[in-house]
């Protein structure tokens, strides 16, 4: 009670006044600024980016063409890729016949019996055989050189784990001599606790 009477008779009306005058201050700040009070939005306001539906106009929409809900089964993006697809065939197609007119030929049938008359039968099959016989070569020393490569990692994974194996040899008998010094050591303390308490008894 006594601190009570005290801390009210260390309260000036000063500081009391001060207080109420910054209340009063705050309030009136608070109340009278119109600026920060928005309007809630409206629960059936439209965005901003959409378009609304105007009854009066034609809208572009999609052919019926007899799939579900009378349209079509397939994604418009497939339609446009084979679309592009067969573009480029075409072009291509055109730049190989500009190819094969540009080479001097009046058409492609005068290509192909220029071919088939050109070079004797006999040499396209010694150039044929020659190629077949350069292959089977290749193929031989990459089947060589594929089998070395084998043999030599085989050797490297070998090595590494005898390598790992006598690692792993090492470190389980370390741990092991370890664990037994361990075990001694704590044998011994326990056998000293237990001499220390019966000499104190």
């Amino acid at each position: 009670m006594k601190k009570v009477i005290t801390w009210l008779k260390n309260i000036r009306p000063v500081k009391i006044l001060t207080v109420f005058l910054a209340a009063t201050f705050l309030l009136m700040t608070q109340a009278c600024n119109r600026g920060i009070a928005q309007q809630p939005p409206q629960p059936n306001a439209q965005p901003p980016n959409v378009e609304r539906y105007d009854p009066t106009k034609t809208y572009d929409l999609n052919t019926p063409e007899g799939g579900m809900n009378n349209f079509s089964d397939v994604d418009p993006r497939a339609k446009a890729a084979e679309r592009a697809a067969n573009a480029r065939a075409e072009e291509l197609a055109k730049n190989a016949r500009r190819n094969v007119e540009q080479k001097g030929i009046d058409s492609s049938e005068q290509y192909v019996r220029n071919y088939r008359e050109g070079t004797p039968l006999d040499e396209r099959v010694k150039r044929l055989g020659e190629d077949v016989g350069s292959s089977t070569e290749e193929l031989g020393k990459g089947v060589t050189k594929g089998t070395q490569r084998g043999v030599e990692n085989l050797q490297k994974n070998t090595e590494r784990a005898a390598k790992d194996l006598s690692k792993n040899v090492r470190r389980s008998t370390e741990d092991t001599t370890t664990n037994l010094q361990r075990q001694a050591e704590d044998t011994a303390d326990a056998v000293k606790r237990t001499m220390r308490e019966v000499d104190l008894d």
